[in-house]
């Protein structure tokens, strides 16, 4: 009802509205790995069942959607440009960002059955944040021009990204959920390093 009830609103907040957009700098030579929360059995112990002892709050539903929505949109930047891509650093690159996140989306969708009445009913539509601007970008983009707007798109997506799962690691409630979004931040922010480091 204080400074915890400001952040969850806070949070909230920032999760509906914020999910696209940034920039950083910097390049270490790693490729990110799929995050291990994300092979989780869904099923038999998701996050908020009887497995971690935590229940699953309103904001780790409304994290849990949004990186659903936000994940969709990593998924189609990524098939916009696979075929066109040239650098093959970036190729790869691009290979592993759409590995996590398949595997990662999977895991989340199967989660949300499991918060209770409703979760499904709000999930997150990634329509409409503001990046359509950028998937026209891809798509129109010279060939000559693709590798870079890939680059620039993809980490301001992915910035975005770390953003939110570092968030959500300050007042989720499910720890099932936080270790997840602790993965999260921690693989996007390397994605980026590596995109805005990319000749």
């Amino acid at each position: 009802m204080s400074r915890r009830t400001r952040l969850v609103s806070l949070v909230a907040a920032v999760l509906l509205a914020g999910a696209c957009g940034g920039s950083p700098t910097s390049s270490p030579p790693v490729v990110p790995q799929p995050a291990p929360a994300a092979t989780a059995s869904a099923g038999s112990a998701g996050a908020g069942s009887a497995a971690d002892g935590d229940t699953m709050s309103g904001i780790d539903v409304v994290f849990l959607t949004t990186m659903v929505g936000h994940s969709e949109r990593t998924l189609q930047i990524v098939a916009l440009a696979r075929d066109r891509v040239r650098d093959d650093a970036l190729r790869t690159l691009a290979a592993a960002i759409e590995a996590t996140e398949a595997d990662e989306l999977s895991a989340m969708r199967g989660w949300l059955p499991t918060a209770g009445p409703g979760a499904g009913a709000g999930a997150h539509q990634h329509d409409g944040h503001g990046d359509d601007g950028a998937l026209d970008r891809l798509r129109t983009a010279p060939d000559p021009d693709v590798d870079r707007a890939l680059r620039e798109v993809l980490a301001d997506h992915q910035r975005a990204a770390a953003d939110l799962a570092r968030a959500q690691v300050g007042v989720g409630r499910n720890e099932q959920v936080r270790d997840l979004a602790r993965r999260i931040e921690q693989s996007r922010t390397a994605e980026v390093e590596l995109l805005r480091g990319t000749p």
